[in-house]
């Protein structure tokens, strides 16, 4: 549930920090107050669109920030995408969001920074807010659906995704047919270029290796001449290094008795003597293996040439010929699939059949439900002024199969005993409509917490009340304390029958403060509640009459208490 609310520089707010408890609270004032503002700054902070006219004028930007009890159903969720547990207490969920004057938005979670689809992915396990003019999407076709697929606890993810998945089957195969002859050109071009290079047959690496084999073969006598020229200078010559070097070691060993100095230097004779040795061996061994292939340089010419060809044909590197031929035989096993039209037939038919059971198991489940959700919306209109009043849940059968499955729900009343049922956009005083939106959402709140796990814990009411008077008004007082046993309500109301039912009563108010308006809000008890609802009963003074009526309003509605800790509002300076 919400604990915690706080705003500053926020519309007309300059600082403000609110403290929630678990009950029926509302929030009442005269109008213009900024009743509302709250429960936009609380939409704000749960991902919904905002812009730089929330920034309070003067200020760099509008911050709110938001504390729950963290829900069990976000748990998962929450570890998934990094997001630390609440500082100090691993049930708290801190949700915070800014937006400075020129419209830049950021956004917080238990400190981590988010996008605005997450703050809306959290928010549909925390808060459920219906508007005052709710009614609005209570006529149209997919909001009507979600919400009885969301009381019965039909989840669609499934049956989205076999759709999808039926659609591109079908597209594939509709695609294939259409294009069966251009695909069979294409295949035949790419069959004839694979087969062209396939002669070649062209390794990968294997151009560089042709090209270091040809550089050697056409210089072999150069190599040749080469290598016994060095040979004859380090071993065969007449005058060659080895002997040499031979020389000059005997000459130092006759004097070296006679100083120790000459000795190192006889070393390093010797080494190079050795190591002259050893490459006239090599070059030798090198002589003996490599005499001049005029048939291997041949081939090599004319299987280079064979690689120059294809390039410039296919205007390519030549050492680009394997990647290519690679390319071209990924492209025609994927022609051949797209051309196989019993194999996509047969994937077409199976996507259906998975569509099709999973479109049954959901009409079930909607047929089950659908008369569950009218009984107990007809059973909230008699509470609600409108006795002998009748909901029907219909479920339109599709011309064809959509994504949401076979049906299409729409939402039928009868305002009245010996009524037709019509849609609810016939529907036409206001008053009916406010009352129909208000049985709806109390009686889907009531269904949803059949579920808790699936469940947001606070429901917010803003001013659904509108339209309605007198006992009625008393009865949707009655209503949203008994789900306040239950869930945290919170409503924002006009209705003093309202009010009085409340555990918890704040008073929002408008207030001039150097020049500029600001909004406050507070929590009442005692004598100022009192004066609060009596204000509410109307009239421009607070007569002993309004402020009698007012005690008996609270008196009444005090017979039936919920357990609270109670609520608490604390202003920041």
């Amino acid at each position: 549930m919400l604990r915690r609310l706080s705003l500053r520089d926020f519309v007309i707010v300059s600082s403000l920090d609110v403290g929630f408890d678990a009950g029926f609270s509302v929030l009442t004032g005269e109008t213009g107050a900024g009743k509302s503002i709250l429960v936009d700054a609380l939409q704000l902070a749960l991902g919904s669109r905002g812009d730089a006219g929330v920034v309070r004028e003067g200020a760099l930007r509008a911050e709110i920030g938001a504390e729950f009890d963290a829900p069990g159903s976000l748990s998962a969720w929450l570890e998934e995408a990094g997001f630390e547990p609440g500082p100090d207490d691993i049930d708290r969920l801190l949700l915070r969001r800014t937006i400075d004057a020129q419209g830049k938005s950021r956004a917080w979670i238990n400190g981590g920074a988010a996008t605005l689809s997450q703050l809306r992915e959290a928010a549909n396990h925390l808060v459920d807010i219906h508007g005052q003019h709710a009614w609005q999407s209570l006529t149209r076709g997919p909001a009507v659906r979600a919400l009885l697929d969301g009381s019965a606890g039909i989840d669609t993810a499934v049956l989205t995704q076999h759709w999808a998945q039926w659609k591109a089957a079908s597209e594939a195969l509709a695609a294939a047919g259409a294009q069966q002859a251009s695909l069979e050109r294409e295949r035949e071009r790419l069959a004839w270029q694979i087969g062209e290079v396939g002669k070649l047959a062209p390794g990968a690496g294997e151009w560089a290796e042709l090209e270091a084999e040809h550089r050697k073969l056409a210089n072999a006598q150069s190599l040749i001449d080469a290598a016994r020229a060095a040979l004859d200078a380090i071993a065969d010559a007449e005058d060659n290094a080895d002997a040499l070097a031979g020389r000059a070691v005997h000459a130092l060993e006759d004097v070296a008795a006679f100083d120790p100095a000459l000795a190192a230097t006889i070393e390093v004779l010797q080494g190079a003597q050795a190591q002259l040795q050893d490459a006239a061996h090599t070059l030798g061994s090198y002589l003996n293996h490599n005499d001049p292939e005029p048939q291997r340089l041949q081939a090599l010419d004319e299987r280079l040439a064979a690689w120059v060809s294809l390039a410039r044909r296919y205007r390519r590197p030549p050492d680009e010929l394997p990647a290519l031929l690679a390319q071209w035989q990924d492209e025609l096993r994927a022609l051949d699939a797209a051309a196989d039209l019993d194999a996509l037939q047969a994937g077409r038919d199976q996507a259906l059949a998975a569509f099709t059971a999973e479109a049954g198991r959901v009409s079930a489940l909607r047929g089950k439900a659908a008369p569950k959700l009218a009984a107990a919306v007809t059973q909230a209109l008699q509470q609600l002024g409108m006795g002998g009043g009748v909901f029907e849940v219909a479920l339109p059968a599709q011309e064809a199969p959509q994504s949401f499955g076979f049906e299409s729900a729409e939402f039928l009343v009868a305002g009245h005993a010996g009524s037709t049922p019509r849609p609810l956009a016939k529907v036409a005083s206001g008053g009916e409509l406010s009352r129909i939106a208000l049985a709806i959402a109390v009686t889907t709140s009531r269904l949803d917490h059949d579920r808790p796990s699936d469940t947001a814990g606070t429901l917010i009411f803003d001013e659904v009340d509108a339209g309605v008077g007198g006992a009625v008004a008393e009865t949707v007082g009655r209503l949203m304390k008994q789900l306040g046993r239950d869930r945290q309500v919170l409503a924002v109301t006009h209705l003093p029958q309202v009010a009085a039912c409340a555990d918890h009563h704040f008073v929002v108010s408008k207030q001039l403060r150097d020049g500029l308006t600001l909004s406050d809000i507070q929590a009442v008890t005692g004598e100022v509640r009192v004066a609060e609802v009596a204000r509410m009963l109307g009239g421009e003074r607070l007569s002993d009459t309004r402020r009698a009526h007012a005690q008996e309003m609270l008196a009444v509605a005090a017979e039936t208490p919920v357990s609270s800790s109670g609520a608490r509002a604390r202003k920041r300076s």
